[in-house]
């Protein structure tokens, strides 16, 4: 496989586009009794959506992309890949992010897909099929918001988004409506001002991206499929997204199971230097 910028070009941004808007078109063609609701071992809900939304991923993806590793929640687990065995790139899938949101009747869950070069997402798609609203951005491309036909496919013209400079007042946070952890808690609580908004799944990152919030912290481990699409999507706005000490963020860490530890999403990357001297001086 060819290297970054071949990679993120427009029959592959479009083919994406197109594969995500139909795994959110599966997701809706479940009623609440279909869902057949179960728990993981790790104590997180698992529904029919998300194993129907996993299915067209996966065999969308096998084609669009043939050969490429496909890192997915609903089945990470069944994979033995070293990091090693990642690069150049993979693909990282959450096919139903947000299935607490969806069995609450909640309208804040996501299908998400990144295409990770080596350890950097560089293209991101990140579907709200029941907002029939879809965000995608990448590498050199710009980011943009689509509308979503509620039985899959795009209506309209995508509109170009960008994520905005901190403010001088009251700056926005998105936070996790279901996961907020005390860390993160008490971040927020050192900015003066600082409003807090709650979302569920990576809806975080699409408002950072079109200038709807400034900052979105965790400081609780995650998993790299909830985080990916959205790295890319944000970066690709013009924000950022970093560790705690300000490194970047890497995906593909298979040894240590695809775990984040910690991160900081931010729509002003200027605001870097400020936000984690608050961290450091927190710890």
């Amino acid at each position: 496989m060819q290297r970054a910028a071949p990679l993120v070009e427009t029959g592959l941004v479009a083919a994406l586009t197109e594969l995500v808007a139909r795994a959110g078109a599966a997701i809706l063609a479940l009623g609440r009794a279909e869902l057949a609701a179960r728990t993981k071992p790790d104590q997180s809900p698992v529904t029919a959506a998300d194993a129907a939304a996993e299915a067209v991923l996966l065999d969308g993806l096998a084609r669009i992309l043939p050969g490429v590793p496909v890192i997915s929640e609903e089945s990470a687990e069944s994979l033995r890949l070293s990091s090693d065995a990642l690069r150049p790139a993979f693909l990282s899938v959450d096919p139903l992010d947000g299935t607490r949101e969806l069995l609450e009747g909640r309208d804040e869950y996501t299908v998400n897909v990144a295409l990770v070069v080596d350890g950097l997402p560089l293209l991101g798609v990140i579907g709200a099929p029941a907002r029939n609203l879809l965000w995608r951005g990448g590498q050199g491309r710009g980011a943009e918001r689509l509308r979503l036909a509620p039985r899959g496919g795009i209506v309209g013209e995508a509109r170009a988004i960008r994520a905005r400079r901190w403010p001088e007042r009251d700056p926005v946070a998105t936070v996790s409506r279901s996961h907020l952890d005390p860390g993160t808690s008490e971040l927020l609580e050192r900015f003066p001002r600082l409003r807090r908004r709650a979302r569920g799944s990576a809806l975080k990152f699409c408002e950072l991206a079109e200038g709807a919030a400034d900052i979105y912290p965790r400081l609780a481990p995650t998993s790299e499929w909830d985080v990916a699409a959205g790295h890319a999507l944000l970066v690709a706005a013009g924000g950022t997204i970093v560790t705690p000490a300000g490194a970047p963020l890497l995906h593909g860490r298979a040894e240590q199971s695809f775990r984040v530890p910690a991160f900081i999403a931010l729509a002003d990357p200027a605001a870097v230097s400020a936000v984690t001297s608050v961290v450091s001086a927190k710890n």
